[in-house]
C-alpha cells in the first residue's frame, strides 16, 4: 500500500520564485509540487497544502491525522520560530514529521536559530534548498 504524505507550507512560501530568489531560488511552489509528484509517482501519495494563516495550518495537520496519513513534511516559514500552536498540533497528530527549511536557518538572523516546532518532529533539514523536501519524503518512505 502506498504511503500518504502531507506536505505543508506556511506563510510566504506561496511567493517562492518571486520572493528573495537569492535565498530561496527561482522555482515556484507549484513547480516544486510537480517535481515532487514526478519523483515519487507510484511510491507515495502526496498531498500539498499552503496557507499564510496559522489556524488553517493547525486544522490541516489535524485533517491529515484524521485521514490516517503516514507522515508530514512541514515548512512553517516564520511560524517555525513563533508558533506553540503548530508545535502542539504536531504533537497531537501523532504522525512522523520532518521540518524543512530551504535556507540554512543557522546562517541567518539570530531569531531564526530557534525552532519551536522542530522538537515535535522526527528530524529537521535546513539549508539544502528544495532538495530538503525530497530528502524528507525519502526519509518518511523508509
Amino acid at each position: 500500500m502506498m504511503k500518504k504524505i502531507g506536505i505543508i507550507n506556511g506563510p510566504n512560501l506561496d511567493r517562492l520564485g518571486k520572493r528573495e530568489p537569492e535565498i530561496y531560488g527561482s522555482t515556484t511552489l507549484d513547480q516544486l509540487a510537480r517535481q515532487l509528484q514526478a519523483e515519487f509517482d507510484g511510491k507515495a501519495a502526496l498531498e500539498f497544502f499552503q496557507s499564510n494563516i496559522e489556524g488553517e495550518i493547525v486544522g490541516k495537520i489535524a485533517a491529515f491525522a484524521d485521514a490516517k496519513f503516514d507522515g508530514l513534511v512541514v515548512n512553517f516559514g516564520a511560524y517555525t520560530h513563533t508558533s506553540v500552536a503548530l508545535r502542539d498540533a504536531l504533537l497531537g497528530a501523532h504522525l512522523p514529521a520532518v521540518e524543512v527549511h530551504i535556507s540554512n536557518i543557522y546562517k541567518r538572523e539570530e531569531f531564526r536559530h530557534t525552532s519551536l516546532t522542530a522538537p515535535a518532529c522526527a528530524g529537521m533539514i535546513s539549508g539544502l534548498g528544495l532538495e530538503g523536501y525530497f530528502a524528507a519524503v525519502r526519509f518518511l518512505l523508509k
